[in-house]
């Protein structure tokens, strides 16, 4: 039996595993704890990239001292709304298509911003 299950075919192998795991959840009704586990691991997404755009602030917030007080208002303007902008993602329901068009266009300007703030301040006089 092990020989045949390591010479199926490792795409037919995962999908009976994916069926397998489907069939355990119907049968013990487990559909309410995986969706809190859904939840909880949405939650921790979300906490994850909060993090990592924490350490790439704490590392560079010495330079972005120097910079202006408009550039560093656009910076942190940007990078607030683009929090909020993916926050709203994360919790609101997925809605239509103009949603996810609105949250595209949201998250290219702030990312935009960011960058041209970053850009002109690192010019050198160019």
């Amino acid at each position: 039996m092990k020989r045949w299950w390591n010479e199926l075919n490792p795409t037919l192998r995962g999908f009976l595993i994916i069926a397998l795991i489907a069939v355990v959840l119907v049968a013990l009704q487990l559909q309410a704890t995986v969706f809190t586990l859904l939840i909880l691991a949405r939650i921790a997404f979300f906490l994850a990239i909060a993090y990592f755009v924490f350490l790439l602030w704490r590392d560079r917030r010495q330079e972005i001292s120097t910079w202006s007080v408009r550039s560093r208002a656009v910076f942190y303007g940007a990078a607030l709304l683009l929090v909020v902008n993916v926050g709203v993602r994360f919790w609101e329901p997925v809605g239509n298509g103009l949603n996810l068009i609105v949250f595209l266009l949201v998250f290219v300007f702030g990312a935009f911003a960011m960058w041209r703030v970053w850009r002109d301040e690192h010019s050198y006089g160019y």
